[in-house]
């Protein structure tokens, strides 16, 4: 299997936008923060998350991406496994999720990239702004972040088994913890959290 350092090489080959570039490292925050929790292969968990979207430039039609990425997957050498739960993050592969892995992938896909969105309207443009509260708002919101399927977000918390709340929550905090690397601290001092900023006002 290749590693995480390798994963990322190929994502910086074919992604040249900084902001799908993010949106793999902010995937894989939320996907490594529930490998731990299931005590499950985290190194094998970040790989996917990074590596999901990787030809979105180059097949940015559908169905081109990501069944036409998946043969330069395995050019590259990673693995059935990792290359199948990239196929299944996208329903009209027809691939069915059936792991852990796929499931998580798909439920962290699509909420790590509102929650990127939700962050950036923000006062300071920080993840420490966003919480539940906010971002279930903003999904009521449709012309929000129209790209992202809210339709997705809600069937990936009920495919991993999760309640809707409870996942938006622990995917807000694995952001947090990384938000250096997102670039979503924003102007808010390290160590304010969610509920202290809960005193600024809602954008």
């Amino acid at each position: 299997m290749i590693d995480r350092q390798q994963a990322g090489e190929i994502v910086c080959k074919f992604t040249r936008s900084e902001g799908l570039r993010k949106h793999a490292l902010a995937v894989e925050a939320c996907v490594v923060a529930y490998a731990k929790k299931f005590g499950e292969d985290e190194t094998k968990w970040a790989i996917t998350a990074l590596l999901h979207d990787f030809d979105w430039e180059i097949h940015p039609r559908i169905p081109d991406h990501p069944l036409k990425g998946e043969p330069i997957l395995a050019e590259h050498g990673v693995s059935e496994e990792i290359r199948r739960a990239i196929l299944s993050h996208a329903s009209y592969s027809g691939v069915v999720r059936e792991s852990l892995l796929e499931k998580t992938l798909f439920a962290c896909d699509e909420l790590a990239g509102f929650m990127t969105a939700v962050a950036l309207v923000k006062p300071n443009r920080s993840i420490f702004e966003v919480d539940t509260r906010s971002v279930k708002k903003k999904m009521k919101d449709k012309a929000f972040a129209r790209s992202v399927n809210r339709a997705d977000i809600i069937q990936g918390a009920q495919e991993l088994g999760v309640n809707l709340e409870e996942h938006i929550d622990f995917c807000v905090h694995a952001m947090q913890e990384q938000a250096d690397g997102l670039g979503l601290r924003g102007t808010v001092p390290v160590g304010l959290d969610a509920a202290q900023s809960d005193e600024t006002p809602q954008a």
